[in-house]
């Protein structure tokens, strides 16, 4: 008799498989809609809150967990660089503006949380991880929106003149570590994440160029907005600072 073969259980990340069609990609799941939901819900209660940013902070939640996107990044690790950035450029910086954390912590916390987190999201063996339980991929999406949250709530509300433009130097410190890890994934010589390979030539690219792509796509999308906002806040408060 032949030897039984093993039964094999693919492992299905959150998101679900890489998706045939992105019309009918969508993630209704009752946590996403409800991670969507609560800044409207929020704000809706609470007249103090200014509406404009908690509703970016909800269309921005929508895209990342709701959408297509979330399916895509399954496929695409480019896709996932895309999702981050949604989250730590858009979502986060809306939190910030529509409900500042304050936290002891938060003058060091925030930079050092999402210094950690951004690193902890491109180690390979923590993307193995968080790929392979739902858990740890929302307990690791959590620490990633979080700190940004922090780190954004310390740069716009910031006191003095001198602690504004100090977070110029927090705010290049992480356009930096953005830049190094967009160096690492873009000139890496193979594919760091097994997880996408034999998956992205359905969308016309092998894993390497994958990867090299959300090199790219951290580099130009992510540098570009924290220039700007790097020189924006600098140009603030060194007019405070000459006015004191």
């Amino acid at each position: 008799m032949p030897a039984r073969r093993p039964r094999l259980h693919p492992i299905i990340p959150y998101c679900g498989p890489p998706p045939d069609s992105l019309l009918t990609a969508w993630n209704f799941a009752p946590l996403p809609l409800a991670l969507c939901a609560a800044p409207l819900a929020l704000a809706a209660f609470r007249r103090d809150i200014p509406r404009a940013p908690a509703l970016l902070a909800s269309a921005a939640l929508f895209l990342a967990f709701v959408s297509p996107l979330c399916a895509l990044t399954v496929a695409l690790f480019a896709a996932r660089g895309l999702h981050h950035l949604v989250l730590v450029l858009i979502a986060a910086p809306a939190l910030a503006l529509a409900w500042p954390l304050r936290p002891p912590f938060a003058r060091v916390g925030g930079f050092v949380g999402l210094s950690v987190m951004l690193w902890l999201w491109h180690l390979p063996a923590a993307y193995t991880l968080a790929w392979n339980s739902h858990a740890i991929y929302w307990l690791m999406q959590a620490g990633l929106l979080g700190s940004a949250w922090a780190f954004w709530s310390q740069i716009f509300h910031a006191e003095w003149p001198a602690e504004r433009i100090a977070s110029v130097g927090l705010v290049l410190a992480l356009a930096g570590q953005m830049g190094l890890i967009a160096a690492i994934l873009t000139f890496s010589p193979r594919p760091l994440y097994l997880q996408h390979l034999g998956v992205t030539e359905a969308y016309g690219l092998d894993a390497l160029a994958d990867q090299q792509l959300a090199g790219l796509v951290m580099w130009v999308p992510g540098m570009l907005p924290l220039a700007l906002l790097g020189a924006l806040l600098l140009r603030r408060g060194w007019r405070e600072a000459s006015l004191t």
